[in-house]
């Protein structure tokens, strides 16, 4: 019987991986539909907290992130608006993305959330877009399939 189990705990602890993992595409996705959402309803502009999706009546309700154990997802940014001189102002794209944590949310001026991506630095068990890391795992508004874009961290001096 002991052998029994411990040939049965690792299957299921791996099965229990896979279905984190499947919830977690699924809670990614759903954020990035209601940011598609929020875009129809308010065009040009994107939410500046993660609330703003369930006060605009674009996601029901807030799902933590499944493969952290805070339950916090770290956000993905449109990169705040830099000057170079003699251009103006220009934001900084689609092809990079910054991701701040939601504490680090409070220390970005007009922040404009795009996506999501899970904060847990683990090794998955499946491989998602080419990456087999969580926090790699990247959910936006107007992500291209193969076109990954330049990620910025936000670092703690900010």
């Amino acid at each position: 019987m002991t052998l029994g189990l411990l040939v049965a705990v690792p299957v299921l602890e791996t099965q229990l991986k896979r279905e984190n993992e499947e919830e977690l595409i699924f809670r990614g996705q759903q954020y990035v539909e209601a940011i598609r959402l929020y875009q129809l309803k308010r065009p040009g502009s994107f939410p500046q907290s993660l609330e703003e999706l369930t006060k605009e009546k674009c996601l029901r309700r807030l799902y933590p992130d499944p493969a952290s154990k805070s339950g916090q997802w770290n956000l993905l940014l449109i990169p705040p608006v830099t000057a170079s001189p003699g251009t103006g102002a220009q934001a900084g794209g689609t092809d990079k993305l910054l991701v701040a944590t939601p504490a680090g949310l409070k220390k970005i001026s007009r922040p404009q959330i795009v996506g999501v991506v899970s904060s847990s630095p683990e090794k998955s068990v499946r491989i998602y877009d080419g990456e087999e890391y969580y926090q790699k795992w990247l959910f936006y508004y107007g992500q291209t399939p193969g076109k990954k874009p330049q990620l910025i961290y936000q670092t703690a001096e900010k």
